[in-house]
């Protein structure tokens, strides 16, 4: 399948999106972007790439970086162990390599946080080595190429493709054409709906097509359905000239480690359970008023999150409970990572906020 390379580097030369990792393709950028882009669309990566090499233009400016400061950076794009194996990383190369990437495919791979295909867009994008990096898009263009009805989620599955994409893989531009591959799957071989098989540097000898099974493949086993859990979240907006709203710190392990939420309880709760909660939190100085909030929903990866919300007010001088914060309005903006499950609450108290800071009230 060597002649394959040809008529699929053309059209990335004539098609590729210009994309300011491309134009400006070190292997520091190069790497950020790659993990940046894992289970994440483009389009959402690019603010978040540029406002980060903004902050963080170098690997020595990345490993020095306060994990708060990293946080914000990363806050709102989710999976946030990248963002903190990011780092680890980052002190690993300043520490044994001298501040730059090393441009050898094992070395990439013992960095934390780097499995084979970070590694393999690393050392081909940046270095021209020749190794595969083979993610979603290169596994659904692979299996309709050859009609592969395997199953794609399977780890002999993934690695004999990856051997196939090796072998078809011209020496002259490995990157090139491992990069072709994943836009051919972003831009062509679309994931869902209609395929745009017309547009298809591949068109021609795509046995999916041939036999009309595009929309067939690749074939994947079904996902475990996720874990359903319920939680009952209490924004607690301080009142008075310095309006805030209250903030805990979640445990530095596990799940979102270390990032700031609202109050966040197990379980469905009423504003009388809401209230005794808070209290047993530490929380004081509430007011009689409380408003309900609209349910809201938080799909990971293995489980969900199915929340209800309610709003209470404190006195200014209420008391600031253990592993707390109370945020104004410019530090919700610039200094305390909030995760992105808590969207919907964060942008109703900001809005809060921004009243009580006109107004001197929250019009009530």
């Amino acid at each position: 399948m060597q002649d394959i390379a040809q008529p699929l580097l053309r059209w990335f030369d004539e098609n590729k999106r210009i994309l300011p990792f491309r134009t400006q393709k070190t292997p520091y950028r190069v790497w950020v972007s790659e993990v940046m882009l894992q289970q994440t669309r483009v389009a959402a990566v690019l603010p978040y790439y540029e406002r980060f090499m903004q902050a963080l233009p170098t690997v020595q400016a990345l490993a020095a970086c306060p994990p708060e400061k990293l946080a914000k950076l990363w806050e709102g794009l989710g999976y946030y162990s990248r963002a903190r194996n990011l780092q680890k990383a980052a002190q690993a190369v300043v520490e044994h390599h001298g501040g730059e990437l090393p441009a050898n495919y094992e070395a990439l791979r013992a960095l934390p946080g780097i499995g084979d295909y970070t590694a393999g867009a690393v050392a081909s994008l940046a270095f021209g080595l020749p190794c595969v990096a083979v993610d979603g898009n290169v596994l659904r263009v692979w299996s309709r190429l050859n009609a592969d009805g395997a199953d794609v989620l399977l780890p002999a599955t993934k690695r004999r493709m990856a051997a196939e994409v090796q072998a078809a893989q011209p020496p002259q531009r490995p990157g090139d054409f491992n990069e072709a591959l994943m836009e051919l799957g972003a831009l062509v071989c679309l994931p869902n709906g209609e395929p745009l098989c017309a547009q298809c540097p591949w068109g021609d000898i795509c046995l999916a097509r041939k036999q009309g099974r595009q929309a067939l493949l690749p074939v994947k086993a079904p996902r475990k359905t996720r874990r359903v859990f319920p939680y009952t979240a209490a924004l607690v907006l301080r009142a008075g000239p310095q309006p805030a709203l209250l903030l805990e710190q979640r445990p530095s392990s596990g799940l979102l480690a270390g990032l700031w939420q609202p109050l966040l309880f197990e379980g469905t709760l009423g504003q009388a359970d809401m209230r005794r909660a808070l209290a047993a939190r530490g929380v004081q100085g509430l007011a009689k008023d409380a408003l309900s909030l609209p349910p809201a929903k938080h799909v990971f990866t293995h489980l969900e999150w199915h929340m209800t919300g309610w709003c209470f007010f404190c006195t200014q001088d209420a008391p600031l409970p253990a592993g707390c914060a109370f945020a104004a309005p410019d530090q919700l903006a610039a200094q305390y990572a909030v995760p992105g499950a808590f969207r919907a609450y964060r942008q109703y108290a900001e809005k809060m906020l921004r009243t009580s800071c006109k107004t001197g009230g929250y019009g009530l």
